[in-house]
């Protein structure tokens, strides 16, 4: 398992990040994964070089944060633990959101629920219109002056969103944020337009969730497997079908030479992207984490990234054409 530094911070993260949305009774079911599995597959993924677990308060209504923090607790040192913030934890208006008193109390409750004295990084989980976004830089900041969270970074956010608060940080001399969690995969590469380039220019590490498009790149839906495109997110994350089977016959055309799963090389793709410093896998069996682990160990090449690209490459918006045409002489 490789490392790679956390953006622009001196924190190493290995290059596979494990994903925790399937612990405990799901609201979305995603996993709905006891105690006794969860633990499983935290043992699998610390034993296979992973350092790096992603969660969120809001998963399973903090079940699955209690099961991550029971399953790292004899590992907790070795461990990098990254939770979120922002989806309504109750029917309370208080209890969601990023407001300076959901965050400061949110960051207890998860604290407690994983057992530990402090977040390695807290990420707020989108965007909050209600909020002004200086009163919840300047939470975060707080947590991080009281030790209670080290780094901070942000999820799911437009790239003006991420360029203000950059800026806001910067002005006020706040705590910076180090990541960003975007949807990123194979079959849905829009972050390329904006989002990734501010990230390079700034120094933001980016770590993709649902690399494999909701386990549709992992091929399986082509031969009638169940999984979570044909549960309540059947239609989550949104794919471009016709885009996809171009994907899954490149994909599986590689995987068949190079003796692997479609998920391996998808994912191995994901990591090889610029400014990519962890890929979020998650799995609901030991058989799948097993499998997913080995794209780490797959280095694509130049041939294979290129038809991949031929086979997932987006139509060029505006202003980006108009820009590589004024720059290209």
């Amino acid at each position: 398992m490789k490392h790679n530094q956390l953006g622009r911070s001196g924190l190493s993260v290995s290059d596979l990040c494990f994903g925790c949305m399937t612990f405990g009774n799901n609201q979305w079911g995603a996993g709905n994964l006891n105690e006794k599995e969860s633990t499983e597959l935290v043992s699998i993924a610390l034993d296979g070089g992973i350092n790096f677990f992603d969660t969120a308060d809001a998963y399973a209504f903090g079940e699955s944060e209690t099961f991550l923090g029971k399953a790292l607790q004899k590992r907790r040192d070795k461990a990098v633990i990254a939770t979120k913030v922002r989806i309504a934890m109750s029917d309370d208006p208080n209890d969601g959101g990023l407001s300076r008193r959901h965050i400061l109390k949110s960051c207890e409750a998860s604290l407690k629920r994983l057992g530990t004295d402090r977040i390695d990084l807290y990420q707020i989980h989108g965007w909050d219109y209600q909020t002004p976004f200086e009163e919840t830089l300047a939470a975060l900041d707080q947590l991080v002056k009281q030790g209670k969270v080290i780094y901070i970074g942000a999820s799911n956010l437009a790239a003006w969103q991420l360029a203000k608060g950059l800026g806001l940080q910067r002005e006020n001399i706040w705590a910076r944020f180090v990541s960003l969690q975007p949807y990123y995969s194979l079959a849905c590469r829009d972050i390329e337009h904006e989002l990734v380039p501010l990230c390079l220019d700034s120094g933001v590490g980016i770590l993709p969730w649902s690399p494999l498009a909701g386990g549709l790149l992992s091929g399986k839906y082509r031969h009638g497997g169940t999984g979570r495109k044909t549960g309540p997110l059947s239609s989550f994350p949104p794919v471009d079908m016709k885009q996809a089977d171009q994907i899954l016959d490149v994909l599986e055309q590689m995987a068949e030479a190079r003796h692997a799963g479609c998920a391996e090389i998808a994912l191995a793709w994901t990591r090889m992207q610029p400014g990519i410093s962890s890929v979020i896998i998650g799995a609901r069996t030991p058989e799948q984490l097993k499998a997913n682990l080995k794209a780490s160990a797959i280095e694509l090449t130049q041939a294979e990234l290129e038809a991949l690209d031929r086979a997932s490459r987006l139509r060029e918006p505006y202003p980006q054409w108009m820009i590589r045409h004024q720059n290209s002489r």
